[in-house]
């Protein structure tokens, strides 16, 4: 059976997602709005959904399932779970592509 980790998204935030419009398609995700929760074992999300609902741990609109073996992301929102991916910086990701043209940024000696 498949392990979810859950991730709440923060209170602050969480207003936020709920009144912002919907739109389908791959939603991105901010490390910083999340706090890590427990992990759990369900046969998919739905199974883990129901399994919370009507407790003190039910899941919440905003509040993301990753499955830690799979990688998979995905975010329960109003019509349901959607895919998801973690937000990464510009800077980290230019960082992490290497250069097709490693030579390019090299100088040039000039003959003068």
């Amino acid at each position: 059976m498949p392990a979810y980790q859950i991730h709440r998204l923060k209170e602050a935030s969480r207003q936020q997602f709920r009144w912002a419009a919907h739109a389908s398609g791959i939603s991105v995700a901010k490390p910083k709005d999340y706090e890590k929760g427990p992990l759990m074992d369900a046969a998919s999300p739905y199974a883990l959904w129901m399994a919370l609902r009507g407790t003190d741990d039910a899941l919440q609109l905003g509040d993301l399932l990753e499955s830690p073996h799979a990688g998979a992301l995905r975010i329960f929102k109003y019509v349901g779970f959607e895919e998801a991916r973690w937000h990464v910086p510009e800077a980290l990701a230019s960082a992490a592509a290497p250069s097709s043209d490693s030579t390019s940024d090299q100088a040039t000696p000039r003959n003068d």
